[in-house]
């Protein structure tokens, strides 16, 4: 994949539900931003349950932020939510096994749910953030050049299908096998960050 000619200075990422960004992918990509991309703001906020909530954090997170050199890289229901803000910002988007319907998918975890990275913290998936999510769909894309989408065919969570069929048009890296957490992700992080302008 060619450098992008686009240059990123403010980085966000978005993690997964039930997910924190102590997941490997958010650490990794942190660390590479450290390491090697010095200058750039880099953001990896933790969300709270409520997707209307997380995306308002966001949006006041990044409000000072320059649309044209801003980019997000989101995780499975960071990815749906990473559209969401590449849509209403126009920046660049990188999409590890994104979830393209969460609001279907996520309504047999209402109730009481566990954190990932700490089982010990708890937190209650409201019936009401079913509708919150349905509020963030975004129809079609704007500009899929703008996306980057990283895809498993071995998801064993989300269909790679559904994941294809909605980002066509986008730059799609479709992997034979890997997982949901992308466990092989150290094997495309230079492609993402060469989409995202970044070293």
């Amino acid at each position: 994949m060619p450098p992008s000619t686009h240059l990123c200075t403010h980085l966000l990422y978005l993690h997964g539900f039930r997910s924190s960004p102590h997941s490997t992918k958010a650490q990794d990509v942190a660390a590479r931003v450290a390491a090697r991309n010095a200058g750039v703001t880099w953001w990896c906020p933790q969300l709270p349950p409520s997707p209307r909530d997380a995306m308002a954090m966001v949006q006041q997170g990044i409000a000072g932020w320059p649309r044209e050199s801003m980019a997000v890289v989101g995780s499975s229901l960071g990815g749906f939510y990473a559209t969401w803000v590449a849509e209403t910002t126009g920046c660049n988007a990188a999409l590890l096994n994104p979830a393209v319907d969460p609001a279907r998918d996520l309504a047999k975890y209402i109730g009481v749910q566990t954190s990932w990275h700490n089982p010990a913290e708890r937190f209650f998936f409201q019936p009401e953030f079913i509708d919150e999510l349905r509020a963030l769909e975004c129809q079609g894309l704007a500009h899929p050049e703008n996306y980057f989408a990283v895809i498993a065919k071995g998801d064993e969570v989300l269909d790679w299908r559904e994941m294809a069929a909605r980002y066509v048009g986008a730059r799609i890296k479709l992997l034979e096998g890997s997982d949901h957490g992308l466990t092989d992700f150290d094997q495309h992080i230079d492609e993402v960050f060469a989409f995202l302008g970044l070293k």
